[in-house]
């Protein structure tokens, strides 16, 4: 109804629509979405840790003080789980087989020879088949600085 219009311009308007209604159905199939979604994973993959659950952190036993070293009083020598090293002079022993020092001094750790009861089952166990045999051990020792002057002369040779 348009002035400007020409009369074919309704035909030309009808075959456009129809071709773009027959392109869109052929681009347009049923088996083709429409829109395409991606899913991506809603948790990560299990990768890999260091200390899993039942892997306690090491616990670092061992010497703490070296031979020669100066200590003062409650200063820890060695830490261990069975009793590698023995106390010796001036040395305490822990209830989990701490040995620590009971004076200011030097440390001192000596190889010494060890006669045990035989007639202990505990004894029997750990050192079966060495009766008769020389069993050495570790000792700490702490000597202290300065030497107590309480010595008495008891007999001359």
């Amino acid at each position: 109804n348009c002035i400007n219009k020409p009369r074919y311009w309704n035909k030309i308007t009808n075959m456009s629509f129809n071709i773009m209604q027959k392109l869109t159905m052929q681009c347009l199939k049923a088996d083709q979405p429409l829109m395409t979604t991606v899913r991506n994973a809603s948790k990560k993959t299990g990768g890999s840790t260091r200390n899993k659950k039942g892997h306690a952190r090491p616990k670092h036993r061992g010497w703490r003080v070296q031979d020669g070293h100066h200590v003062s009083e409650g200063t820890i020598l060695a830490t261990q789980l069975t009793t590698r090293f023995h106390p010796g002079l001036n040395v305490g022993f822990g209830r989990n087989g701490t040995l620590f020092a009971m004076e200011h001094g030097k440390v001192y750790v000596t190889c010494e020879a060890i006669d045990p009861n035989w007639d202990h089952t505990w004894i029997q166990r750990n050192y079966a088949g060495r009766q008769g045999q020389n069993i050495y051990k570790k000792f700490f020792n702490v000597v202290p600085e300065n030497q107590h002057q309480r010595f008495r002369l008891v007999e001359e040779i």
